[in-house]
């Protein structure tokens, strides 16, 4: 496997580009060392930050507010909406469970 790197404008290496899975695979081993080093450290957390679980859930899986609206025939501004709520229903949240595990299937 051949891995891109990217140099500065001086020359000098700056950046890798690495398959998602070797990121992901080395993202878990920083997340533990970086604990386990600096006991004020406070790994970041998606739910930690998002409420709506509309939202958190299309976030998780990488889709966007358009594709998963697309996916659901309606429009991005009602998904933005949707996200927005305080509370979603569980008939809306199963709605949007079905459209998204159509998404990650292709």
């Amino acid at each position: 496997m051949n891995l891109q790197v990217i140099k500065s404008t001086s020359g000098a290496p700056e950046f890798v580009l690495l398959p998602i899975f070797i990121y992901e695979k080395l993202s878990l081993k920083l997340q533990a060392e970086l604990v386990a080093q600096d006991p004020d450290y406070v790994p970041f957390v998606l739910e930690d930050y998002i409420d709506n679980p509309v939202a958190l859930a299309r976030m998780k899986v990488h889709v966007t507010q358009e594709a998963l609206a697309t996916a659901m025939d309606v429009s991005q501004a009602y998904i933005s909406k949707l996200e927005a709520q305080k509370k979603v229903s569980a008939k809306m949240l199963n709605k949007v469970h079905d459209a998204l595990r159509q998404l990650i299937r292709k």
